[in-house]
């Protein structure tokens, strides 16, 4: 028997590495399209490009390993079914269940796996990735001016007719920050580049006037030209650093980090609510005193208006919990996937009778769409408060889980087959006909 589970893990094995090739080099063309304005907007280096797309890659691994596991199963017993392997195994008395073992406890540790992975080295990688973007799009700031419109920063609003790669020409910048009439700055062309760590911008005009009008004396006008002139935008709060941001959002975090802000927010709800007890008891007491002084009435409309802010604020650390518990669930349903996936997987396989990549990528990618839509859609519900952050995870693993010991169920029983194959063929002849 063990030669028959190394056999059936060599079959799994190597559609299962063809497949996470496949799955994750399809989402790194998608990540290209939506990167490719950026880099031509920003000039990215080669290097700089290599790490975007390495850390990107985690993020990828999390959604294609799952897939991968899914597209093998079908693809391996697929081959199985139509060698007439099954049948073989059947007639010397092995059973479904001891050909489907070897795949379920490798779809296991892999599930095993990919919980340490969405939890130790996803969240990292997310934030690095998210520092290298926050640096990158401040890159080249010269590209955050759109040509024949009105940029706002701050206190200036900055026009260029044209960009030529990092020159702006014909360029007007209104200074609003001092007078009530703000300066206006005009110049043949400019640029504009990063100072103060990132924090600050600096225009660099040239040949060009600025007009000033006098705010006490609006008569006073002033005229002044240079050949060159720098401009300093101060203090416009991107602050980006060689560190980047400490700050981490719930994508990149552990579940234990999530869990422990969860536990930190219910305690901020317990000092809440017992504030909310102590205005309701003044109120009670106000309402039992006489209500004829203005004093009273303002006393109780400021308890109502704290009363309101509390609930408020309540309401809000609630949708808090909502999203961590959302994300902690979705960190081990995802992980789990593999498994109910080798679940659906391999008993589709034997029914469909096909090996061919074509035939399984679309039925893989048919139960992935769905898996993953209905996943979307509970992260939706949940954060909402319509269905609980458990139940919104993990439904599509329940259904999918259930369907998958169904399908095995029939197999084992009945080993009846569909030849998806030859029904693609029928219906090709019903259009022709037609």
């Amino acid at each position: 028997m063990k030669i028959l589970d190394r056999y059936i893990l060599k079959e799994n094995f190597k559609p299962f590495i063809v497949s996470l090739i496949v799955t994750t080099f399809v989402m790194l063309l998608d990540k290209i399209i939506d990167l490719l304005n950026l880099i031509i907007d920003k000039h990215l280096d080669f290097l700089t490009v290599v790490y975007i797309f390495g850390l990107s890659l985690p993020f990828m691994l999390a959604l294609t390993v799952p897939m991968a596991v899914l597209l093998a199963s079908i693809m391996s017993f697929g081959r199985l079914s139509i060698d007439n392997e099954l049948i073989a195994c059947k007639a010397c008395g092995i059973n479904i269940y001891s050909l489907l073992k070897p795949t379920v406890i490798a779809a296991l540790f892999i599930s095993f796996f990919m919980v340490y992975f969405n939890n130790a080295i996803l969240p990292d990688t997310n934030h690095q990735l998210k520092n290298l973007m926050i640096k990158v799009n401040y890159r080249r700031p010269v590209t955050a001016i759109v040509p024949g419109t009105f940029t706002v920063m701050k206190n200036y609003t900055i026009y260029a007719k044209e960009r030529i790669e990092d020159e702006l020409l014909d360029v007007v910048i209104y200074n609003s920050e001092t007078t009530k009439f703000p300066q206006t700055i005009f110049a043949k062309k400019g640029k504009v580049l990063l100072s103060n760590g990132g924090n600050s911008l600096k225009a660099i005009l040239y040949n060009g006037q600025m007009h000033d009008r006098d705010a006490k004396d609006p008569d006073k006008y002033q005229m002044t030209k240079f050949k060159q002139f720098t401009l300093n935008l101060p203090d416009l709060g991107y602050k980006i650093n060689e560190e980047g941001s400490d700050y981490r959002g719930d994508r990149e975090l552990s579940s234990k980090a999530m869990q422990q802000i969860i536990d930190k927010t219910r305690d901020e709800i317990s000092a809440s609510e017992s504030e909310i007890s102590k205005i309701n008891e003044e109120i009670l007491k106000l309402r039992s005193d006489s209500l004829s002084s203005k004093t009273a009435q303002r006393d109780l409309k400021k308890n109502y208006n704290k009363l309101a802010l509390k609930k408020d604020k309540i309401k809000a650390l609630n949708g808090d919990i909502r999203k961590y518990a959302v994300e902690i669930h979705k960190k081990y349903a995802i992980a789990f996937a593999c498994l109910i996936f080798a679940l659906v997987g391999a008993p589709v396989g034997m029914m469909t009778r096909t090996s061919g990549v074509g035939m399984a990528f679309s039925v893989s990618s048919f139960v992935f769409l769905i898996y993953y839509g209905t996943l979307t859609l509970g992260e939706e519900l949940a954060d909402k408060g319509i269905v609980s952050p458990f139940m919104s995870m993990w439904i599509s693993n329940i259904i999918f889980g259930i369907i998958g010991i169904y399908l095995i169920i029939i197999s084992v029983k009945e080993m009846k087959f569909i030849n998806l194959n030859s029904g693609f063929k029928k219906i090709k002849k019903l259009f022709r006909l037609k």
